[in-house]
């Protein structure tokens, strides 16, 4: 399997308004075969959002570069779809509209946006919803949207920072079956941010470890539970074990920014 995103020697430091600088990662070497699902873990401010802006192409580092199929990246776009903790739909588009923005964009035919908007629209279960607006949806409903938009670009990789973070418990957990039903069928790349470790472990294929800020990769740990995935592996030894290894070098990197 081939590496699709190569991130060499990246690093970021922030200057602040009277000259302050501030170091949020040290240079970081890490490849995304293609197809993965990897998952960065780390504590609060650790800077895995910011990798994930550069790779993005929203934010740029300071050392290093990215490649998404031997290309530099250097801005964002349509390869790449991004999906926020935030909602980033335009509220004053419906959902149908939201999903068609970015293929009207492009120039795709009415007939084409249309097709493409309705067959996102059913896998991530909004239909019925097509006309509703923003405001007239929940969170994990809006969530939804954002997920069948990102997927309706038909873009290389997915990236998400803490898109279940501002959720209730239960619906995470839907939303979380429902991104990684959709990964089985499709089989994108991913890249996904979050600092919950079940979250991390039952997603990917693998996970990344941030150290605490400034940030780098301190370990890497295969996750090998078999596909499709139900929520009864997180009860096997195997899974608790894996929980266990990854909240004590969450908790010593933790321990270790409360130090600084």
């Amino acid at each position: 399997m081939n590496d699709q995103l190569s991130i060499q020697g990246v690093s970021r430091v922030f200057t602040g308004t009277k000259g302050q600088s501030t170091q949020a990662l040290l240079p970081i070497d890490f490849e995304v075969r293609e197809n993965d699902f990897v998952t960065i873990l780390g504590p609060s401010g650790c800077g895995k959002s910011t990798l994930l802006r550069i790779v993005a192409g929203l934010d740029f580092p300071t050392t290093g570069q990215v490649l998404l199929d031997g290309e530099r990246i250097d801005g964002p776009g349509a390869d790449r779809g991004v999906v926020f903790q935030s909602y980033t739909l335009f509220p004053w588009l419906t959902v149908a509209q939201n999903i068609r923005f970015g293929l009207r964009e492009r120039g795709m035919s009415e007939a084409e946006q249309k097709e493409r908007s309705e067959f996102f629209i059913a896998k991530v279960g909004l239909r019925g919803f097509e006309n509703h607006f923003p405001k007239q949806l929940s969170g994990g409903m809006q969530q939804r949207t954002a997920i069948a938009r990102a997927l309706a670009n038909d873009p290389k990789m997915l990236l998400l920072d803490e898109p279940f973070g501002a959720l209730d418990n239960q619906t995470r957990v839907l939303m979380q079956e429902l991104l990684l039903g959709i990964w089985e069928s499709a089989r994108k790349t991913v890249l996904f941010v979050t600092h919950d470790i079940d979250e991390a472990i039952f997603m990917a294929n693998r996970v990344a470890v941030f150290s605490a800020r400034p940030g780098r990769i301190k370990t890497e740990i295969a996750v090998d539970f078999p596909h499709p995935r139900s929520y009864t592996i997180k009860t096997s030894p195997e899974f608790m074990e894996i929980k266990a290894r990854l909240t004590e070098e969450i908790r010593a990197e933790s321990m270790a920014a409360a130090e600084h």
